[in-house]
C-alpha cells in the first residue's frame, strides 16, 4: 500500500522535541525524512536522560522513528555545497534553530528560493514577531507565556504546568499541518513558501477556551461553572479552575477504592444534565431527581462541591474500573485516571498501534507512542530511529556523489 506522503523528501534540521515531533509525523505518513546532524554529537537528545550508558536515549528514539540520519559539517565549503544539493533535491526544509541561525549559515529565505523556488521552509520559533521574537523558549516557558500555566492548578496554589508537552509536541503538530497545507497549495501555485509556528501561539490555540472565558468574565464578572462560584470573588483575569471541566459541564476528579495507597485510584466524573437522573439512582439519592434544590443544572451549581462529595462516598466503594463500567451503562461521561504503567500494558492500545514495541540494535526492545492519526489508505509502520550518521553514504550516493568524493569528504571531516 502506498503512503500518503510518498515522494516527499524532507530536509530535517530539527533537534530536541518540537521539530522532531513534526518531522516524525511526516515520516510516519511516508515522507523521506533526512535528519542532518553534527558528526560525533548529533541531536542533543541522543545523550539526554540516558538509561543505558553510551546508547541513544529514549528521548531521542521516541521522537525520530522512520527517519534517515546523515552527518554534515555545514560550516565548511564542501558541507555548504552538499547542503545546497540537498536543498535543490528536497521538498521541505524544517528547522528549529535559534532565531537567525539559518541566515547566519548563509541560507536566507531568498537564497533558498534561488536554489529551489518550490521549497517549503518550515520553522518552529518560541515567539512570533514582537518584543520577545529573539528569546529562547523551552516547553514550560511556552506553557507559561501561552496562557496554560496561569489557568492550570487550584485557585489557592501557584500556576502549574501540565505534563502534556503542549509547547513542544503541540507546536510540532501545528507545524506539520502547516507543511502539508503548503505542499497542497504548491500543487496549484508551483511555489514554495515559509511556514512558521511559534510555541506561544500553539499553546494559546490549545487554550482557546480560557480566552473565551476571559471575555465572558469581563462581560459578566462571574463564571458559574468555576469552583470559585458562589463563595469566592472573581478577579479581572480567568482564575485557575482545578479539575473543573472547560466545556461548561460540571466535572471533578473523585477518589475510588484503594486511593489510600494507589495515587491513581481516581476517576473523572461529569454530572451532565441529561445523565442526572441516572447518577442520582446509582448513588442512592433518587430524591434529588425531583427536589427543586437539585433538579436543574442551575440549581445545582452553588452546591457542586457538596454534590461531588456525596458522589465520592459512592465512588470510594468501587474501583475506578468498576465505577466506569457502571456509569457507562447509563451514558454518564467519566474516565479513570490511567497511569503510564496501565497505558503501557493496555492491550487495546497495542492492537491499534497507539503503543508500539520497537526493536533497536543497541538498546533492544522498547515501547513508544505510534501514529495517533489513522488513515484507512495509508497505514503506519513504526520503524526504529537511526543511529548517528547511519545513512550518510546512502544519502550522498542518492544526491549523485561518487565513492571518491565521499571518501574525500570523510577525510576532510565534512561528514
Amino acid at each position: 500500500m502506498s503512503k500518503a506522503l510518498d515522494g516527499v523528501r524532507i530536509l530535517d534540521f530539527t533537534h530536541v522535541q518540537s521539530g522532531p515531533t513534526c518531522t516524525q509525523l511526516l515520516a510516519w505518513f511516508g515522507a523521506d525524512v533526512i535528519k542532518v546532524e553534527r558528526a560525533g554529537e548529533g541531536d542533543a537528545t541522543r545523550a539526554q536522560l540516558r538509561d543505558i550508558p553510551g546508547v541513544d536515549s529514549l528521548y531521542f528514539t521516541m521522537l525520530n522513528h522512520n527517519k534517515r540520519s546523515m552527518t554534515l559539517d555545514t560550516k565548511t565549503p564542501k558541507g555548504k555545497e552538499v547542503l545546497e544539493t540537498l536543498i535543490k533535491q528536497c521538498d521541505v526544509l524544517v528547522e528549529n534553530f535559534a532565531p537567525g541561525a539559518l541566515d547566519r549559515m548563509g541560507f536566507t529565505w531568498e537564497r533558498i528560493q534561488e536554489l529551489n523556488p518550490q521549497m517549503v521552509v518550515a520553522s518552529v520559533k518560541g515567539f512570533g514577531p514582537g518584543p520577545y521574537a529573539d528569546c529562547k523558549v523551552y516547553e514550560n516557558v511556552a506553557q507559561c507565556t501561552g496562557g496554560a500555566a496561569s489557568t492550570t492548578g487550584f485557585d489557592d496554589g501557584p500556576p502549574m504546568v501540565t505534563g502534556a508537552q503542549i509547547g513542544d509536541s503541540g507546536t510540532g503538530l501545528h507545524l506539520a499541518l502547516g507543511i502539508v497545507t503548503a505542499l497542497y497549495q504548491r500543487t496549484h501555485s508551483g511555489r514554495g513558501q515559509k511556514v512558521d509556528a511559534s510555541m506561544q501561539d500553539a499553546v494559546l490555540n490549545l487554550c482557546r477556551v480560557k480566552l473565551r472565558d476571559q471575555q465572558r468574565l469581563e462581560r459578566t464578572g462571574v463564571m458559574e461553572e468555576y469552583p470559585q462560584f458562589p463563595n469566592r470573588e472573581f478577579g479581572d483575569a480567568v482564575p485557575r479552575a482545578g479539575n473543573a471541566s472547560g466545556g461548561g459541564q460540571p466535572g471533578s476528579i473523585l477518589k475510588c477504592k484503594g486511593w489510600e495507597y494507589d495515587p491513581n485510584a481516581y476517576i473523572y466524573f461529569i454530572t451532565q444534565g441529561q445523565a442526572w437522573p441516572a447518577i442520582c439512582k446509582v448513588i442512592g439519592r433518587e430524591d434529588w431527581i425531583t427536589d427543586p434544590e437539585y433538579a436543574t443544572p442551575k440549581a445545582r451549581l452553588p452546591k457542586l462541591a457538596a454534590i461531588f462529595e456525596t458522589i465520592e462516598h459512592w465512588t470510594k466503594t468501587k474501583t475506578k474500573f468498576e465505577v466506569m463500567d457502571i456509569l457507562n451503562k447509563f451514558h454518564v461521561p467519566c474516565g479513570p485516571i490511567l497511569s503510564m504503567k496501565e497505558i503501557a500494558e493496555e492491550p487495546s492500545l497495542r492492537a491499534t498501534g497507539t503503543i508500539v514495541e520497537v526493536d533497536h540494535p543497541e538498546r533492544g526492545k522498547y515501547l513508544t507512542v505510534g501514529n495517533p492519526i489513522k488513515l484507512s489508505d495509508s497505514s503506519t509502520e513504526v520503524t526504529r530511529s537511526p543511529l548517528l550518521g547511519e545513512h550518510t553514504v546512502e544519502v550522498l550516493e542518492q544526491l549523485g556523489y561518487n565513492p571518491a568524493q565521499i571518501a574525500a569528504m570523510r577525510e576532510e571531516r565534512v561528514i
